[in-house]
């Protein structure tokens, strides 16, 4: 008897022989009604509404131009995007540095940053809007847009 696993995606051979194609196709549709119904369940976690977060902020530039994101876009220095560890890939937030004031809205396109106490990664553009490229980090706030 071959049996291979369902969690994978995989066809198990030896239940067409015993219980037919009809009973086959519910076993594997009830396997992936569970499966969606558990990402659901995982998926309301991260839309969990917040308020603002006060964070460290660094930028990253030219080097990564034309690299692909987490997104699958392509990285544009002069973009207004950013890079967060935890939030869900297209989460749009209002950054305002706390120093001078200036705030820009920025898209979470990839991932990171990986250093220290950061938070958040952002493109050099959204960093100049923010006056923050000569510092290179910059204490910032970040607040969700909903849309």
């Amino acid at each position: 008897m071959h049996i291979r696993s369902v969690w994978a995606g995989e066809v198990v051979p030896w239940l067409f022989s015993c219980v037919g194609r009809r009973a086959t196709r519910l076993a594997v549709l009830t396997v992936a009604a569970a499966s969606l119904a558990c990402v659901q369940v995982a998926r309301a976690d991260w839309s969990a509404p917040w308020t603002a977060k006060v964070v460290y902020a660094s930028w990253y530039g030219c080097e990564f131009a034309r690299r692909p994101t987490a997104s699958g876009d392509r990285f544009d220095p002069d973009g207004l995007t950013g890079a967060h560890r935890t939030l869900p890939l297209g989460t749009r937030l209002r950054v305002t540095n706390l120093s001078n004031g200036r705030s820009v809205l920025v898209t979470i396109n990839d991932r990171g940053p990986f250093v220290g106490r950061r938070e958040l990664d952002l493109s050099y553009g959204a960093a100049r809007q923010l006056g923050m490229v000569r510092t290179g980090i910059a204490r910032v706030m970040m607040e969700p847009i909903l849309s």
